[in-house]
């Protein structure tokens, strides 16, 4: 096995979890990024958007990498794809209200990207998506569910966690539970694998 450092450019509490979860010792170092700025560029540039996802992990894995040459380096980026909408994060309780507003009753995608870069090279970039189908909750469920949350529905771009109370706001969920969560994790392990991280 591979003495190298693992390093996790993201400040995602369920990303650190799920690698720390499955036995790997990661070090957490988000970088700075003006994900909202290169995002939109990507989007003007007609980027499909499993692509923006991945790019937008390569450009954390980058900055960090550069502070950290001999470290391999974790990036990840999710997306959350209503129609031919992408949504952010929102920034307050009002937003997140909206955003659970819009997406009630309706199926919405999430798409989580991952990139695993050492110095200047990317070594590998991967993606993958699910759907998910929000039940017709009514609003004092909604009101319920905000005040319960509190900022915690600010952590995530859909305002909720699934792997908690989040749980409540669907009828169907299709896809990797990881991904769902944020990180492509098992394509990830592959990957690692091979490089000697972990053994075979």
């Amino acid at each position: 096995m591979s003495a190298l450092r693992l390093v996790l450019a993201s400040a995602s509490p369920a990303r650190a979890a799920m690698l720390k979860g499955a036995g790997l010792n990661v070090e957490v170092r988000p970088a700075s990024i003006d994900e909202t700025a290169l995002r939109e560029h990507l989007i003007q540039e007609g980027a499909a958007l499993s692509d923006i996802a991945a790019l937008l992990a390569e450009a954390k894995a980058k900055i960090i990498a550069r502070e950290e040459p001999e470290a391999l380096v974790i990036g990840a980026d999710q997306l959350l794809v209503l129609g031919h909408e992408i949504f952010a994060k929102p920034g307050d309780i009002a937003a997140a209200r909206e955003t659970l507003q819009r997406l009630r009753g309706k199926t919405h995608e999430l798409i989580s990207a991952a990139v695993l870069v050492r110095g200047l090279d990317l070594l590998w970039r991967g993606s993958d998506a699910a759907r998910l189908t929000m039940r017709a909750f009514s609003d004092g469920f909604l009101e319920g569910y905000l005040e319960a949350e509190g900022e915690d529905v600010l952590t995530s771009v859909g305002a909720y966690r699934l792997e908690g109370r989040g749980a409540q706001l669907f009828s169907q969920v299709e896809g990797d539970y990881f991904t769902i969560l944020g990180l492509p994790l098992f394509m990830l392990l592959d990957v690692l694998r091979e490089a000697g991280v972990l053994p075979s």
